[in-house]
């Protein structure tokens, strides 16, 4: 008897669902939902009992065609969350879209960290992601990403296939920034100077409060080969960078985040060990 044509479907559905709550001077998960090949690791308190930090697995390691990835996590009143992952996220060549969803709600008096290693997006892959974010009366938000277009070190160009994304944070239901990018493979952007100067990777950093004059120029002159600057926005300041490889990034986002995190969250940076595996 032939199997029904659902069991060799080569695309896979997963689903996260997080939650963290305040208990005493500890923060807990409330709820950890999952379907298809997405997982978190046992919940870790490097930093003692108020942070609670999350590693976000994807089992297979890659997504292609087809593939879609729902992420969502609400951060209860005065609970801190700390989410990372274990290593890049991989978008593979594919003759279709594949597809990520990431919804975040942080309430009043609570804290969310968003730190996910870089994602690489392979030639001719067709990567679509939506995130949003909602923030309640005094939430506090770090966020970043890393994108690196291609394989370089492998000679491989992103020449083909498309990366879009689409931001948006709000506070109280009022927008205080959206972003849409789309990347195309091959496009003149990608060497134009007014696009991104031959650069394969791309970050961007969001953490909510202003800083003053003093740390903002600590910020820009720290010592990075990357090509990068700060904005101090109403309520969010805004760091984004170009750079030759992954690694050059992301060490410019943690040390922005070493020395962003006391003055505007409150608690000395502790890198996660896992970044150092």
């Amino acid at each position: 008897m032939n199997a029904p044509a659902a069991v060799f479907t080569p695309s896979w559905h997963a689903e996260l669902a997080l939650g963290y709550g305040r208990d005493g001077d500890c923060t807990r998960p409330t709820l950890r939902r999952h379907k298809g090949p997405l997982r978190v690791q046992k919940h870790l308190y490097a930093e003692g009992p108020e942070v609670c930090q999350h590693i976000i697995v994807h089992p297979p390691g890659g997504i292609a065609g087809g593939d879609r990835l729902d992420i969502s996590a609400t951060v209860g009143s005065n609970a801190w969350a700390q989410l990372t992952s274990p290593g890049a996220a991989k978008w593979y060549r594919a003759a279709g879209p594949a597809y990520q969803s990431l919804k975040l709600r942080v309430e009043a008096g609570a804290t969310l960290e968003w730190l996910p290693q870089e994602t690489i997006v392979y030639a001719a892959a067709q990567a679509e992601l939506t995130t949003e974010i909602d923030l309640h009366g005094d939430a506090k938000l770090l966020y970043w990403d890393i994108v690196a277009l291609g394989r370089p070190a492998s000679g491989e160009r992103f020449d083909t296939g498309h990366f879009q994304a689409q931001l948006n944070i709000r506070r109280d239901g009022q927008l205080l920034w959206h972003e849409r990018q789309r990347v195309v493979g091959g496009d003149g952007l990608l060497d134009s100077p007014i696009g991104l100067a031959g650069k394969p990777v791309f970050a961007t950093l969001l953490i909510s409060g202003e800083i003053d004059s003093d740390l903002l120029e600590r910020c820009r002159n720290l010592s990075t080969p990357v090509r990068g600057d700060l904005t101090q926005l109403p309520g969010l300041l805004v760091a984004r960078c170009l750079a030759d490889e992954a690694l050059h990034a992301r060490a410019w986002l943690i040390a922005l985040w070493q020395l962003l995190r006391p003055a505007l969250l409150g608690r000395t940076a502790v890198p996660p060990r896992i970044w150092s595996t």
